[in-house]
């Protein structure tokens, strides 16, 4: 048995079905779950003191390309917009291979780490030079996250029409085959795992209308979720008029992609009528606001969204279009741009904290995670409320507007991945040194 208890929390913003403010609480982690909070609770185990500290869950990243964590700011895109901007990178990407993927990953999760993030999901969509999905698998084992990585791809090259160039895009047999070896060695379908993996064709653009289709009757033959990009921009939107006869929407309903256990990235460009569709399927959504912002795609209708009862979770998205890795400065970004378009009281700083964790936890499927409740895993995070972040603020839970955007401890399965601001769980200091080192050679 191990035991983590947290003392005398100030504030635990719980996320439960009743939206409950504990003070001045004790929590206590067993064997990877939420196993009692109460007041005055003791162990013999490992205690923590918590005092001046906010206590929430975890937050969920919903949407994230890892492998660019190697091409931040890469001059050539800085300044384009969405297809121009790949076009720019697919060149580089092209020269990856394994250790690019599996660095870029342990790398990025460390930084959602810091920012208070415990479980993430990941979009990888090509494969070059022997690269695979167990590659980025390996690096969030070792740095402690939950993660639900998903079987991406491309199929149609710059040859027959699509964006990608030819060197990156793939079979389509050849594609299944993967999925199906990937779900068959990962996916664990268990309360509590810790990988669970998704099948996730880059989007309408890269990949067939029959892969879109395949895909989908494979991840139900498999039990496993889906996953693209949708609707992200106006560019986005012209491409399924011409090429499909149909909006974005449309198009992911007649291929089987709408459900529960879909979730889509972006859907900035979503108008009511498919709105109402992902609302009436329990379709999920991973917003992006950064990205959306750096792209220059739009806001997401998010508002509109929650009140018609779309899951919506939040999403870094890749770190060549934020070009950062902080879920909370993410969850912040989320909220100030509703009120650009909605005004000042259109989403509050507490229902925003509730999207970045037990909103993606659902857009995820995990029912078991995103909330402090005995039974649930023990996925938390503890902001430390006495820096200077948050000097003067009369409200803890106005977390995203004063207070810290690096997390104090936090614990993912119970284990301890980030203690007093810095990472435990893993040698972060070598691999930013590999990972400087593989930047130099990509740029040379």
């Amino acid at each position: 048995m191990t035991e983590i208890l947290l003392q005398r929390a100030s504030l635990a913003l719980t996320m439960d079905d009743h939206s409950r403010e504990l003070t001045g609480c004790d929590i206590r982690l067993r064997d990877g779950v939420i196993a009692e909070i109460g007041t005055g609770l003791s162990s013999d185990g490992d205690v923590i003191d918590a005092a001046g500290c906010l206590v929430t869950p975890g937050l969920v990243n919903t949407h994230h390309h890892l492998y660019q964590t190697l091409t931040r700011a890469v001059p050539g895109g800085q300044d384009a917009l969405l297809f121009g901007w790949l076009k720019t990178l697919y060149p580089i990407w092209a020269r990856f291979g394994p250790e690019e993927m599996f660095i870029s990953a342990q790398v990025g999760l460390a930084e959602l780490a810091l920012s208070g993030c415990t479980m993430s999901s990941d979009h990888l969509y090509l494969y070059p030079n022997g690269a695979r999905l167990d590659d980025t698998i390996a690096a969030a084992r070792e740095v402690g996250l939950r993660f639900h990585p998903t079987r991406g791809a491309m199929s149609i090259g710059e040859s027959a029409g699509g964006l990608p160039p030819d060197s990156l895009v793939e079979g389509e047999a050849a594609i299944l085959d993967d999925m199906t070896r990937v779900v068959d060695a990962f996916h664990d379908g268990a309360e509590g795992a810790m990988v669970r993996v998704g099948l996730a064709p880059c989007s309408p653009f890269s990949v067939s209308r029959e892969l879109m289709r395949d895909t989908a009757l494979l991840a139900r033959d498999k039990g496993v979720m889906l996953h693209t990009h949708l609707a992200e921009n106006d560019e986005d939107i012209a491409y399924s008029l011409e090429k499909f006869g149909c909006r974005p929407g449309q198009y992911a309903e007649d291929l089987g992609w709408t459900g529960d256990d879909v979730w889509h990235a972006h859907c900035v460009k979503l108008d009511g009528e498919e709105i109402d569709l992902f609302a009436r399927t329990r379709t999920g959504v991973a917003h992006c606001p950064c990205s959306n912002c750096r792209l220059g795609s739009g806001i997401a209708p998010i508002r509109t969204m929650r009140d018609a009862g779309v899951k919506v979770g939040l999403g870094v998205d890749g770190s060549a279009s934020n070009d950062s890795g902080n879920l909370m400065l993410e969850a912040r970004q989320a909220l100030l741009l509703q009120r650009v378009a909605r005004g000042a009281d259109a989403m509050s700083a507490r229902e925003a904290l509730r999207i970045a964790t037990r909103g993606g936890a659902e857009v995820l499927g995990r029912t078991d995670c995103g909330q402090i409740a005995p039974g649930k895993r023990a996925d938390l995070a503890v902001w430390d409320m006495s820096g200077v972040e948050a000097a003067g603020s009369w409200d803890m839970a106005a977390l995203l507007l004063a207070g810290p955007a690096r997390v104090r401890d936090l614990f993912v399965e119970g284990r301890p991945v980030v203690r007093g601001g810095d990472l435990v769980s893993f040698d972060l200091a070598a691999a930013l040194l590999r990972q400087n080192d593989l930047a130099r050679r990509l740029m040379a």
